[in-house]
């Protein structure tokens, strides 16, 4: 069957998507009330979720037990993106300090980079962790491009890099051929990361792809080349699941895209989505960050575990 399937959000471009969904699962919307969601992260041993609402200047939580959804930080410092580590703690992108932090477990902020040779960062965007504990960020200047999501402030740096932070804590640029660096994940081997470049928002001529690049033993990249071409707005959040399927933010909902970048499915959103994750004790419920709302769905695959 190809084609939207109605009532359930699911649309099949390509047969093997059939496989990827329930029959009978639906779209929920669990909350709604955010100007700007963002930054979706599953903390497995207490069944809840964190994500940002960006400029309201808070992070929210919604728990598996009950569904009930709380603010878990305000102010949060116009949080972005975040993660979890190997230990299980929070690590988050703040636009509006301009910094990676990460929330130690007796509640204690660390700051893990806030600059590069003794510049400022812009405002870093979205992080993810490789198992050898080194924490890789995108640094646009979306945070600083206005007031609604940071503070408006001249570039420091004046480009938009991707870093990479060793378990040392020391900072290298990564990759700097990037125009608007976004979202971020390494492939479930970690033989290769996957950056999104969102330049296309204040270039009409910008790229609006994902790209994917080989990591070396010791952390170097190569490669780079054009994984897949966003066809409804840009790619910005995006996660892989256990087979090594992408599933991206995007305009209409999310996009699911095979192994070699061929779009195979999408799940309609009635919003502009920003970001998604894999949650549920199996990492088979797909959270989606909405503009204004919390939705998820129940797949028949299964995210990549953080830990």
């Amino acid at each position: 069957m190809y084609g939207e399937i109605e009532g359930t959000g699911f649309e099949v471009i390509a047969p093997e998507f059939e496989a990827c969904f329930i029959g009978h699962a639906r779209v929920e919307r669990l909350w709604t009330g955010a100007r700007w969601s963002e930054g979706p992260v599953w903390f497995a041993a207490g069944r809840y979720l964190l994500w940002s609402d960006i400029p309201n200047n808070r992070i929210l939580r919604f728990d598996e037990t009950d569904g009930s959804v709380s603010t878990y930080r305000q102010p949060s410092n116009n949080t972005n993106g975040h993660t979890v580590d190997r230990q299980g703690r929070l690590v988050s992108c703040e636009h509006l300090a301009r910094r990676v932090t990460r929330t130690e477990h007796d509640g204690s902020i660390t700051v893990i980079a806030d600059s590069f040779e003794g510049k400022r960062l812009n405002s870093p965007n979205d992080v993810v962790v490789k198992s050898d504990g080194s924490i890789w960020f995108t640094d646009p200047s979306y945070g600083i491009l206005m007031d609604y999501e940071g503070e408006r402030a001249t570039s420091e740096i004046g480009a938009c890099h991707v870093y990479r932070v060793d378990p040392a804590g020391e900072i290298t640029i990564a990759v700097d051929d990037y125009v608007k660096p976004n979202g971020l994940a390494f492939s479930p081997d970690e033989t290769e990361l996957y950056i999104a470049d969102t330049g296309v928002t204040h270039d009409p001529g910008g790229p609006k792809h994902i790209r994917r690049h080989s990591v070396s033993a010791d952390g170097t990249l190569s490669g780079g080349e054009v994984f897949a071409e966003c066809t409804a707005g840009v790619f910005d959040g995006f996660r892989f699941d256990r087979d090594g399927r992408i599933w991206t933010s995007a305009a209409d909902g999310v996009h699911c895209l095979n192994t070699d970048g061929t779009l195979i499915g999408k799940v309609h959103i009635p919003e502009l989505v920003a970001n998604v994750c894999f949650g549920g004790p199996k990492l088979n419920r797909l959270f989606i960050a909405g503009t204004t709302s919390l939705y998820s769905v129940f797949l028949d695959v299964n995210g990549v575990s953080p830990l």
